[in-house]
């Protein structure tokens, strides 16, 4: 205790109190040291109401509110109407971000009803920032028999409302962080709903208002959201705050050192009063996952992001200013999974939050419909509707007209990059078991729609040439507006312009390794393999060739070759993918399936991609016959003996272990249709179809022996076949390997 104490506790509070936080030290015997009635109470009440009416002032700058209105108000926050903890967080969230609706003053307004706001997000100063140790919460009666109350290390409050609650644990003790959230679980009960423990361990109404959750040993830190697992917590990496400047030299200069912890980071990062605001204000936000809602707070990178895109938004040139081009945007380049869809979300409610910016028109390129439902939900916060435009004629209407509002052009991605260079998929092509909405056309150039420099173009996925297509052809038809796009592979190749070419300069980076050393993505390990393909007694496909067609003229050679030896008819052999096929399902059985992962399947073409689908259900069943052929011995083989076997040999013997999830996985292809296919092709190329496929292949595997997710919650649908989608702004952590 000692060292938590003086080494982690007390150097937190000290960088709080140099931030213009105010410290109490709390007691366990007498709540009014901590502005409190009894220890049943978790809001500072008195404290709330004296801000509230110093908050919310009348129309002649005095305090209106009476006893009534100010009795609402903190009935409202204190009293949420829920026993759920996610649930009642919601609300209070909701309330603390948007207020609380009372009846106002005759004369005054019209009459109108009065927002009274908790907290002055606008001006940090205003309100009051108080930490406090030793801030006993008592658990309620009837549900306090394992334990009576709780004492986090540390609670932040802010106008006398709890936001932050932060549980230090020493550095010298084993896995202190993961000590520390499990304190933090305890506290809320998380343990208890997760069905870890059956009593109570702490009291949820401390954490019905948290925003933040900390865990610190000092020379590590991170943080979270209530419901989160150990895994979920992150570091903050950024003193970067709203006005998209900070420099960690300053801030380490300040304490007196040459470099930072990260408790020290975080705290300057993160809980410096006007960057607390700006995160529970713009960078939370209420998600559907597996059914349930979770809640999320940004990582730094998108915080960084954001605010630095922002700031050029407001600082930059505009195109009539600059002579030339508009200097409002540039490109914000965060590696595939590191999170910018919620980046954009992110960015599109802050400029909604923002008097300067709220007026813009925003524009937002993408292929990606979850991204628009949580623009939707974003909107849903300033009383916006999102329009979705899903052609060329769409997205003309929306952008021409005057004034704000949020367009979602929806792109068909993968339909020109799925069928280039592919042959019309015949009848004779399919597998032995309505017309395409209007899209983009890319040569066609859009006249001037709206000339207004209040407009922000959003390029998702923007080094992609679709994306690029429909963005220049917006760029013609709104020569003023300002344009970010956001990628995770900055160039486009070939002729066209690279990306930082068509936007302008970097906003902000967050590269593979950054995102690698963070965890919000796993490396990468890449593993080459060959195939003999179809080409008798080894010789060279050119060897063949010559030997064939010896009796012609190296003219003729070179014209029969440009006809018909094409990569795409080598690729599209069916014996080539069926012996492709064989090493794919023994490559999986050994390593991939074990550990309960899935797996995707890169084609050359359409067509071979419907046959490797086949190709991969005869190889699975060719070896389970074999497995089934094993001796007794082989399939008792433990794995020491089992190592020193042939990888054949092993991939057999881990087919028989595995024989009931094996037989029981399926396969689909995923690829785009054509107006030249063939009708019969429909049912492949549905992309609402599609849609519950991947559904499907994002739930866990149901193993043999019984491990991982219930039942009802896992699928066997392990293989993925495609061309060209899926390849980028896919997330499914649950594949585990990309053929």
């Amino acid at each position: 205790m000692g060292w938590e104490l003086e080494d982690v506790e007390k150097p937190f509070v000290a960088q709080l109190q140099a931030l213009g936080w105010q410290h109490i030290e709390g007691s366990l015997d007498d709540p009014s040291v901590t502005g409190r009635t009894g220890f049943a109470e978790v809001i500072q009440e008195s404290l709330l109401s004296e801000q509230l009416r110093v908050l919310n002032p009348g129309p002649d700058g005095l305090p209106w509110l009476d006893e009534a209105r100010l009795q609402e108000a903190v009935t409202a926050i204190t009293r949420l109407g829920t026993h759920k903890l996610m649930e009642a967080n919601e609300k209070a969230t909701a309330l603390l971000i948007r207020g609380l609706t009372v009846e106002g003053l005759p004369g005054w307004d019209g009459g109108r009803g009065q927002t009274i706001c908790y907290i002055d997000w606008d001006t940090p100063a205003n309100n009051r920032f108080t930490v406090i140790n030793q801030y006993r919460i008592d658990c309620p009666p009837g549900f306090n028999s394992a334990k009576q109350f709780i004492v986090p290390d540390l609670v932040l409050l802010v106008n006398g409302i709890p936001l932050v609650v932060v549980e230090c644990k020493s550095p010298s003790i084993p896995e202190p962080l993961a000590e520390a959230v499990d304190q933090l679980r305890r506290y809320s009960n998380q343990r208890k709903a997760a069905f870890e423990v059956d009593d109570n361990e702490g009291n949820e109404t401390l954490f019905a208002t948290n925003q933040l959750l900390v865990a610190t040993s000092f020379d590590e830190a991170r943080v979270g959201c209530i419901g989160a697992d150990f895994e979920h917590y992150a570091q903050w990496k950024t003193v970067v705050g709203p006005n998209g400047a900070g420099s960690e030299l300053e801030v380490a200069h300040g304490l007196g050192k040459s470099t930072l912890s990260e408790q020290e980071r975080l705290i300057a990062g993160l809980l410096t009063p006007a960057h607390l605001l700006d995160v529970v204000q713009n960078f939370m936000l209420f998600m559907q996952a597996g059914g349930q809602t979770i809640k999320a707070v940004c990582r730094y990178q998108q915080y960084r992001a954001v605010n630095r895109a922002l700031v050029r938004l407001k600082t930059g040139l505009t195109r009539r200013q600059h002579g030339e081009h508009d200097q409002r945007g540039g490109i914000i380049w965060h590696t595939q999974g590191s999170g910018k869809s919620l980046t954009m979300v992110f960015l599109v409610r802050k400029m909604r939050a923002d008097a300067q910016l709220r007026r813009f028109k925003v524009i937002v390129i993408t292929d990606r419909k979850d991204l628009q439902g949580q623009l939707s939900v974003t909107a849903t916060l300033t009383g916006e509707v999102v329009d979705v435009a899903e052609s060329t004629a769409g997205v003309k209407a929306l952008a021409r007209r005057k004034g704000p509002g949020l367009i979602f052009a929806t792109i068909q991605k993968y339909r020109d990059s799925d069928i280039a260079g592919d042959a019309p998929l015949t009848a004779d092509d399919l597998p032995k078991v309505e017309q395409p909405k209007a899209g983009y056309k890319a040569d066609e150039k859009f006249e001037v729609l709206n000339e207004d420099d209040s407009i922000l173009v959003l390029v998702d996925e923007a080094h992609r040439t679709q994306a690029g297509d429909l963005h220049a052809n917006l760029l013609a038809g709104l020569p003023n507006c300002a344009r970010i796009g956001f990628t995770g592979t900055p160039i486009i190749m070939g002729e066209k312009k690279r990306t930082h070419e068509i936007f302008g300069e970097f906003i902000d980076r967050y590269t593979i390794k950054e995102a690698e050393a963070d965890g919000a993505t796993v490396p990468v390990l890449y593993e080459g393999r060959t195939a003999n393909g179809a080409i008798k007694d080894g010789a060279s496909l050119d060897e063949l060739f010559e030997d064939l067609f010896r009796q012609h003229t190296p003219e003729e050679l070179e014209a029969i070759k440009q006809k018909y030896a094409t990569k795409g008819h080598i690729f599209d052999a069916p014996a080539l993918i069926a012996d492709k096929a064989r090493d794919i399902i023994r490559h999986y059985v050994t390593n991939i399936l074990p550990n309960g992962y899935k797996a995707q399947v890169v084609a050359y073409s359409r067509l071979a991609a419907i046959r490797y689908f086949e190709a991969l259900q005869q190889a699975r069943d060719e070896l389970l016959a074999e497995a089934q052929a094993l001796s007794p011995e082989d399939k008792a083989l433990d794995d020491e003996a089992l190592c020193q076997r042939p990888a054949k040999v092993q991939a057999v013997v881990q087919a028989w272990r595995y024989r009931d999830t094996l037989a029981r996985i399926e396969f689909a292809p995923i690829i785009s249709g054509s107006n030249n296919d063939d009708p019969a092709w429909k049912r492949w190329t549905d992309g609402t179809a599609h849609e519950q496929l991947l559904k499907r292949f994002k739930k866990p595997l149901l193993l043999s022996d019984g491990k991982g997710a219930k039942p009802e919650k896992t699928d066997p649908l392990a293989f993925l076949v495609v061309k060209s989608m899926l390849l980028t702004g896919f997330d499914a952590p649950i594949e585990g390997v990309m053929v």
